[in-house]
This record gives structure tokens, C-alpha cells and sequence, in this order.
């Protein structure tokens, strides 16, 4: 066992500082007196300062710059503080501030998080992992860069998300911090404004691509599963071409999932099953139609088609329930510009624009994942009016500023009836004297609880089933109190148990269907629960 920092060194170290809240005898065995102020503070104490820094601030994105410092120098406080108050800081943390921040990473940068390939790297990433602290890395979060969030390729500056999706790991979920590992594959950037500043950290050239990312990519999973045979890794953010690719290459040879992909269909797929039980649709009679045909979209609508099975619908008429649009109009059959994933949901139709295509088919649910801001214009949300009495509308893009409407528009446009989420945070909403609370489909109601599950019972892979678990756990969790407000999801205050409850789901299921390596303990739930992290300061090794 190494011996215990002291002085300085404890005092700059995240895991072990406690900054005021060091007791006099730890000042006077570590030698820190004198190295701090005389008062010392109890934690709620140092929250309430660091509440009031956060809040004095102008800007969201000083809020961002102020959290990450926080993080960087104390973690327990930065975790306690961010489980504590979630629904104000998780916006700041994570969607919608995080874009600004990804777009301005190179000019906020102050230390380095995480974990940078590059092409130059090829034929020694296994080695170069030794260089990474901890040996016990459970969560791995993966991206390249291409298309972040909606913002699109931001190259290494999108290291933003893995720092931000992992956090959320640790505050939603209990993930250890140490086990968590944020990777940059830095392959280059097609963003010429990037490649053009001189304050740009990535590689500096244009993106390599075939076969030479596909090796790339496949040394770095290779070295991952070799070094932390016991990690889940989580693709985040890859165009969709790659980020279908990789996840039918990858999710049966180790166990992986695609956030983009599949987190998002598990949270949309419970916002649907919440709607319903205001609108009184029938599931298995359901319509929804998609603005939006990439991998987010199709995910959600693959995932739907499995659910729409397992209530009884054969494939075929699974997917006649859903309808998609893109830049070129309604996706039917005997277009020439379908991707491969498109296909399946190309049915015999004559070509319409959206708004007619509402109009004709009639859906029950509409729901955006564009990255285009303001599709979902006046006369949409009209046309879902005029054919539903409470017409569903997800505005699912992030961040905020890409929404397709905000939930404002869609009460007024509806008179008051949509059942409207959202993928990032939108206030409440008063109309004609009533106040709606739109809920936030946001995907950490699904993938902390997701990576929490996977690692309890030691999934050798993630089925679809798991994902089907997962949504109707967390549909579970909505009240009738929610729905009264107009909300599909819980509070974010609950977002611990809600993971807890996704966990459970997804272990029992893995058990189920013999994909847990664990054995199965007497109660799933007390065990998950008992691995969950609380940010408390440690008890440090002092010397007689």
C-alpha cells in the first residue's frame, strides 16, 4: 500500500482533499497547519459556499468553468454538492451548457481530463494505458468527436461529453470516480474554423477514415477489454454511419452500448409508455412519427418495434406503425437515397412533406431528433392538434438551443394540449392560468442506471430486452402527480433511485436471460445499492 500523502500533496490531490473540513488532528498528522485557514467548515457549510459562488456568476458557462475547477480540486465536495442540488446544476454540468462548453474547449481549457488517441498512437495504445492512474476502470465513455450533440464535428473538443457523461455516472448512479475513464479518439477534424485556430488542441489535420479508423478503433477496443476486462464501454456521440457500425461490431464481442443509439430509445420509449396513460391510446394500436431518420431516431424506432412485438405485433406490423422524415420528405420505398438503417421503415406510401404527412397519417406521437431548431413550427404543432385531443410531442435535440420547439410554443400552439418533453431543460410554464412542468427526456434517466446494472451483475452483453427493462423501470417511476403537471419523467431529485430501480431491472433480466456473469444474490437490490458511491470525505490513514 502506498503511503499517505501529506502536506501539499494531500491538499492537491481530488480524492483526498477536504479542504476546510480537515479536523486538527488530520491537520497536525498530514502537515497542514498552517496550510489552511483556522476555522473549520462541515460540509454543508462548504456547499453553501459553493452555492453562492455559482450562483454570484453571470454566465453559464463561468457556472461550468467554476464546477469543473471544483472537480478538479475537491471531488467529494463537487459530487456531493452536484447529487444534493441536481436539478439546478445538472443543466450546467451537462446538456445544454456542456455544448457551449465543447465548442469552447480549447479556449477554457485549464487542465486535462481523461484520455487522448491519436493517429500517431497507432500500434501502441495498449501501452500507452499503462499511462493511466487506476487499474479498475469500470466505465468507459468513447467519443470522436464527429457529431456532438447537435453542434456537429467538434473534433478533441468534444471531450467535454465523456467528462460530463461520466459525472453523471457518478452522481445518478453511484459509479465509483475512480472506476470511471473519459477517451478522446482524436482522429482529426473536418471543421475547418477548428483547424484554423491556433488555440486548438486536437490533431491537427482532417479526419482519417476507412480502413485506417476502423484499425484504429479496433486496437483501442482491443487494448481496453485487455487492460479492464470487467469495463462496459459506451459509444457517445458518432456520426451515424459509424455509430451503427460500431455497435454491430462490437456489442456481442464485449459488452458495449451506443448512448445515441439505444439510451435515447429507452428514455423516449418511456415518455411514450407516461403519455399514454394520459392520452388512453393503446400501445399496440399506436402511430408515431419521427422528423429526423439518423441514428438517434432510428434507434428509438427500433427499440419501439421490439416493444411492439413483445405486446404482440409481429415485425412486419411493428414497423407500419412508425413513420420517419428527413431533409427529403417522407421516407418511403423506391427512394435512391435511404441509408441501410432507414430501410426497414420504407413503406409503400406516396411521397409527402411533413406537414402532410401528419395530416394523413394521423400520429399519435411526434417526436424530433433533428439538431434542427424550430421544425416543429405553429402550423406542425397545429396539424398534431387537429388530429389528436392531446396530441404527443418529444422535442428531443440538444442542446437547448437545437430543440425543434420549446415548450412554450407547444402549449400555446395546441391551446394548452400537448403532452410535451424535451431532451434538455425547459421552466415551467404558465398557460391560461394553469402551470405545466414539461419533463426532461434526458438520456441520464437511462445509461447511469444502464452502466450501474451492467457492472453489478457483470453482463457479458447488453440485450435488447435489458434496454425494454430499463424504459419500463423508469415508466414506473412516473406518478400520477408527475402526469397531472404535465411531466413524463420523475423530478431529477429522484434520478438515484430511479437509476437503483433501472439497475435492478437490467441485472434481473441479464440473469434471466443467463448474460451475468455474477452469480445472483438473495436480494439484488440491497447488493446494487451497497455498491453506490456517496460523496463522503475518507477517513485518512493517520500515522501514530
Amino acid at each position: 500500500m502506498s503511503e499517505m500523502p501529506t502536506g501539499y500533496d494531500v491538499l492537491h490531490n481530488p480524492a483526498l482533499n477536504k479542504s476546510t473540513a480537515f479536523t486538527r488532528d488530520e491537520r497536525d498528522a498530514l502537515g497542514l497547519r498552517g496550510l489552511l485557514p483556522h476555522k473549520i467548515n462541515d460540509t454543508e457549510t462548504q456547499e453553501v459556499r459553493v452555492l453562492e459562488n455559482i450562483r454570484r456568476k453571470g454566465y453559464d458557462i463561468e457556472r461550468y468553468i467554476f464546477l469543473i475547477s471544483l472537480l478538479e480540486r475537491n471531488q467529494t465536495l463537487f459530487f456531493r454538492t452536484l447529487i444534493n442540488h441536481i436539478e439546478e446544476l445538472m443543466p450546467l454540468i451537462y446538456t445544454p451548457t456542456v455544448g457551449q462548453a465543447c465548442k469552447e474547449f480549447a479556449h477554457i481549457f485549464r487542465r486535462p481530463h481523461g484520455f487522448y488517441i491519436t493517429p500517431d498512437d497507432r500500434g501502441s495504445i495498449t501501452e500507452i494505458l499503462g499511462n493511466w492512474p487506476e487499474d479498475d476502470v469500470r466505465i468507459v465513455v468513447v467519443t470522436d468527436g464527429e457529431r456532438i450533440l447537435g453542434l456537429g464535428d467538434l473534433g478533441a473538443n468534444g471531450m467535454g461529453i465523456p467528462v460530463g457523461k461520466l459525472s453523471l455516472y457518478v452522481a445518478c448512479a453511484g459509479i465509483q470516480p475512480h472506476q470511471c475513464l473519459p477517451v478522446m479518439l482524436d482522429v482529426g477534424t473536418n471543421n475547418q474554423e477548428l483547424l484554423d485556430d491556433p488555440l486548438y488542441l486536437g490533431y491537427p489535420a482532417r479526419r482519417i477514415k476507412g480502413a485506417a479508423y476502423d484499425d484504429l478503433v479496433e486496437e483501442f477496443v482491443t487494448a481496453i477489454s485487455e487492460r479492464y476486462p470487467k469495463a462496459l464501454l459506451q459509444f457517445e456521440d458518432f456520426l451515424t454511419p459509424n455509430a451503427y457500425r460500431l455497435l454491430d461490431t462490437y456489442r456481442d464481442r464485449i459488452l458495449s452500448f451506443n448512448d445515441d443509439i439505444q439510451g435515447t430509445a429507452a428514455v423516449a420509449l418511456a415518455g411514450v409508455h407516461a403519455a399514454l396513460r394520459i392520452t388512453g391510446t393503446s400501445f399496440s394500436d399506436i402511430r408515431i412519427m419521427f422528423l429526423g431518420a439518423g441514428s438517434a431516431a432510428t434507434g428509438i424506432g427500433d427499440l419501439l418495434v421490439a416493444s411492439l412485438v413483445e405486446a404482440g405485433l409481429d415485425v412486419k406490423a411493428a414497423r407500419k406503425r412508425l413513420w420517419f422524415n428527413d431533409l427529403h420528405g417522407l421516407v418511403v420505398a423506391g427512394r435512391d437515397n435511404l441509408m441501410s438503417h432507414n430501410l426497414p421503415y420504407a413503406h409503400d406510401h406516396a411521397q409527402l412533406d411533413f406537414v402532410d404527412a401528419i395530416k394523413g397519417i394521423k400520429p399519435h406521437v411526434l417526436i424530433g431528433a433533428t439538431g434542427a431548431p424550430g421544425t416543429f413550427t405553429c402550423e406542425v404543432v397545429q396539424a398534431m392538434s387537429a388530429v389528436n385531443d392531446r396530441p404527443v410531442i418529444f422535442a428531443l435535440s440538444n442542446p437547448t438551443s437545437k430543440a425543434e420547439c420549446t415548450a412554450e410554443q407547444a402549449y400555446e400552439w395546441s391551446d394548452g394540449r400537448a403532452i410535451f418533453a424535451s431532451g434538455s431543460p425547459f421552466d415551467p410554464v404558465e398557460y391560461k392560468g394553469k402551470l405545466y412542468r414539461p419533463g426532461q427526456g434526458n438520456n441520464a434517466y437511462i445509461f447511469p442506471g444502464i452502466g450501474l446494472g451492467a457492472i453489478a451483475c457483470r453482463a457479458q452483453s447488453i440485450s435488447d430486452e435489458m434496454f425494454l427493462a430499463a424504459a419500463a423501470a423508469l415508466a414506473a417511476e412516473v406518478s400520477e402527480q408527475d402526469l397531472a403537471a404535465g411531466s413524463l419523467y420523475p423530478p431529477l431529485s429522484t434520478i438515484r433511485n430511479v437509476s437503483l430501480r433501472i439497475a435492478v431491472a437490467l441485472a434481473e433480466k441479464a440473469w434471466q436471460q443467463g448474460l451475468a456473469r455474477a452469480q445472483k444474490p438473495d436480494n439484488p437490490e440491497a447488493y446494487i445499492s451497497n455498491l453506490m458511491y456517496l460523496p463522503e470525505y475518507p477517513e485518512l490513514c493517520l500515522k501514530e
